[in-house]
């Protein structure tokens, strides 16, 4: 009946299936060329005599929705532009939606954005047992733009549109059929047959779908007293959690809200105002080029995944504790069966426990089952001896960060090892280069390092040592997938990418601090701009055992930059015998509340040994300045040494690893959002703070041509292995 490059439609006992398939593609998107064609199939449909439609994916998941890339370019373009990109896929929904038979959505995987939008159009959803749906435009700033608030609203009520909408929920088939949101679920290879079934009750009379489309059209019935107290507990609710940098959430409520009153038609206009008015936000420029920049790290890993020789099906730690229980957790999290491994039953011990805690956790949440709970600490084989060695595919040391210690260690797990073995370390600041001199194969030797808490950081470093194979670093590549995790592969240096950025940042902070500026309120501005807590409080958290044993390294592989003739802050402190939060006093004092979390308040101590000004008080925008400007220039460093391969790749890993402001799109987004020109000219009021302040080649270059980091060849670089 139909065939183009995405849609296919066939005819068969008077059933119409039309199938998409995106080329080139891991996933259906809608695309210009997408809605294009969905619009020519339409013109079929409405002329062709029929019992019934079922839309299915030729993929292995229906739809994820809009192709992003399309977006972020009308973004730019105004509030027409934006109109005209969603306007003719509202009209084909809406014709979807007006077809003369029955329609049904079968859903396989995800159905997500645009891709539910175009199920919600449709009379009636199945979907597999292992389906997952949602709206989660809000995610990037926008909100569901092709009728998702009119929709949902009218099928599934008005708590489940707010919950679903403003959240970015993205929910089981389960939930979603006790939502009403899916007619059915059932097992993959029946979706289509239960499909059938429904279009024939329908063609038949047994079910009325003329009903239901009376019902989407209409206004809700809404008390509105009882609607107007709804919608302004939610908005309360909504504000606190998504905070004042995302507006796309509260826009997502005034359009449901609108959308509750009116006709479906008049709904679809107010959608389609709101959603204009979001998408032209800075939030919504900068997270959908972090989608973009999501989706570039995911392919080049990929890349990597399909080149390693052997897949990770045993992993093994040497070195319970934090750390060493934390990846074990996730190993068997994420059903990869792991050795755990200490000297003594102290460190076992500690492990386990980190591994039950943040498993428990979990439960608590209602995120995992007993069950599966017990199931997930069978996966892991605590073990004093070496012998579980012998059958690892790859191998991460956590012990202590001791450069000497660590070479015994590796040393020695190596020759337990099957000579196909990955050995890797977990070390955050000591050289790969340098710890592989231990080793009989420093081929096969890489870092691995995670970041704590391992369960919740998302980023882990894979580190290319002078000698490590490329099949090494794909085999990290491929087991840090294997443990969800997002990878970046870079080379050895000092501290490596994330470390060496964030002992930059902690400078900027020590700068602050050396004229007197007091910690609290440099917190305050940092977490006003965006930052998860303020540097004081990271500081604390890292330990100030661990930092200041850091700053040393850092210090002394770039002494003219993070080099300092007198005690730095966090050495004061340290040296003072205070730890951060692990021992109850910092630049802070902690006290746990009623559910067990730490509670900060200034540490007087910390405050006179610092010598804190009270006069010293600086605008927010002079501290974010101050502290940025040596991030920047540090990560600049980074990608003209090569030891990132990619403008998207740093960017990524600062969200991931650091947690810089997601709104803000990444370190160097932020500075495109600036502009390159206007940015250096901001730093050159700061060049009497000495070389953490003095601007980089790369951006002088930029600025010079007007040019911007997203816009350089620098967001394709690729890594050099040589370096």
């Amino acid at each position: 009946m139909y065939q183009g490059d995405i849609f296919t439609l066939t005819r068969k006992a008077g059933i119409a299936e039309l199938e998409i398939n995106t080329p080139d593609s891991p996933v259906n998107v809608f695309s210009r060329k997408a809605i294009a064609e969905l619009s020519q199939v339409l013109d079929v449909l409405e002329h062709a005599e029929l019992s019934g439609l079922m839309i299915v994916s030729g993929k292995d998941s229906f739809l994820a929705g809009a192709d992003i890339k399309e977006f972020t370019d009308v973004f730019s373009s105004g509030g027409e532009a934006i109109a005209a990109h969603l306007t003719p896929n509202i009209q084909n929904f809406q014709r979807l939606q007006s077809l003369p038979f029955a329609t049904v959505a079968v859903i396989n995987k995800l159905a997500l954005g645009g891709g539910l939008e175009m199920a919600l159009a449709c009379d009636y959803r199945v979907a597999d047992t292992g389906a997952r749906i949602g709206l989660p435009e809000t995610r990037l700033g926008i909100i569901p733009g092709w009728g998702g608030t009119v929709r949902l609203l009218r099928i599934a009520g008005l708590d489940t549109a707010l919950e679903w909408i403003a959240t970015a929920k993205e929910a089981s088939a389960a939930d979603a059929l006790k939502a009403h949101v899916l007619d059915a679920v059932v097992a993959q290879d029946e979706l289509r047959g239960c499909a059938a079934e429904l279009l024939r009750r329908c063609a038949q009379g047994e079910m009325d779908y003329e009903l239901r489309r009376q019902q989407k059209n209409q206004p809700l019935a809404l008390n509105p007293i009882e609607s107007g107290l709804a919608f302004e507990s939610a908005k309360a609710f909504i504000a606190q959690k998504a905070g004042r940098h995302y507006p796309a959430p509260l826009a997502a409520l005034e359009a449901i809200r609108e959308a509750a009153t009116k006709s479906a038609l008049e709904a679809a206009e107010s959608e389609l105002a709101y959603f204009i008015q979001v998408a032209q936000t800075d939030t919504a420029k900068a997270l959908s080029g972090l989608f973009i920049a999501d989706q570039a790290l995911s392919k080049k890993a990929r890349q990597w995944q399909a080149k390693a020789s052997v897949k990770t099906a045993k992993l093994a730690v040497v070195g319970a504790g934090i750390m060493g229980g934390g990846i074990a957790c996730q190993s068997a999290l994420k059903g990869l069966p792991v050795a755990l491994k200490d000297i003594n039953q102290k460190g076992i011990d500690l492990g386990l426990q980190e591994a039950a805690s943040v498993l428990g956790r979990r439960v608590e949440k209602g995120k995992m089952s007993v069950a599966a709970l017990a199931e997930a600490l069978t996966r892991i084989q605590p073990t004093l001896n070496d012998q579980p060695l012998a059958t690892a595919d790859v191998v991460v040391e956590a012990v202590v960060e001791n450069i000497a210690v660590k070479k015994t260690v590796l040393a020695d797990v190596e020759a337990q090892l099957p000579a196909t073995a990955v050995l890797s370390s977990n070390t955050s600041t000591i050289s790969i280069t340098e710890l592989a001199t231990a080793l009989t194969r420093p081929e096969q030797f890489c870092g691995l390092h995670f970041f704590n808490p391992v369960h919740a950081m998302p980023l882990v470093e894979v580190i290319r040592g002078a000698k490590t194979s490329d099949d090494t670093v794909a085999r990290a590549v491929e087991c840090a997938g294997a443990l969800g995790k997002k990878a970046v592969v870079v080379n050895d240096c000092a501290g490596f990418l994330v470390n060496r950025v964030l002992f930059a940042y902690f400078a900027g902070f020590a700068a602050l601090l050396d004229d007197g500026v007091d910690f609290t309120h440099i917190d305050a501005a940092m977490v006003r701009w965006g930052w998860p807590m303020g540097p004081a409080h990271l500081l604390d958290v890292v330990g100030l055992d661990t930092a200041e044993h850091a700053e040393a390294t850092m210090a002394n592989a770039f002494p003219e930059r993070m080099g300092r003739t007198n005690p730095s802050p966090t050495t004061i402190l340290y040296q003072a015998g205070l730890l951060g939060q692990k021992g109850g006093k910092g630049f802070y004092c902690y006290e746990k509340d009623k559910r067990g979390r730490p509670q900060k308040t200034p540490n007087p101590d910390a405050v006179q040994m610092l010598n804190i000004q009270s006069t010293a008080k600086p605008d927010d925008e002079t501290i974010v300045l101050r502290m940025m400007a040596p991030l920047v220039n540090e990560l600049c460093r980074t990608l003209q040494e090569g030891i990132v391969g990619s403008v998207a790749e740093a960017d990524m890993a600062m969200i991931y690893g650091l947690g810089f402001p997601a709104h803000r799109g990444g370190v160097l987004r932020w500075v495109d959002s600036i502009g390159v020109r206007q940015f250096c000219e901001q730093l050159n009021t700061l060049r009497q703070y000495g070389p953490l302040y003095q601007t980089e080649p790369m951006m002088s270059e930029l600025a010079e041509q007007g040019a911007s980091f997203y816009g350089s060849a620098a967001t394709s670089a690729t890594l050099n292995p040589s370096h």
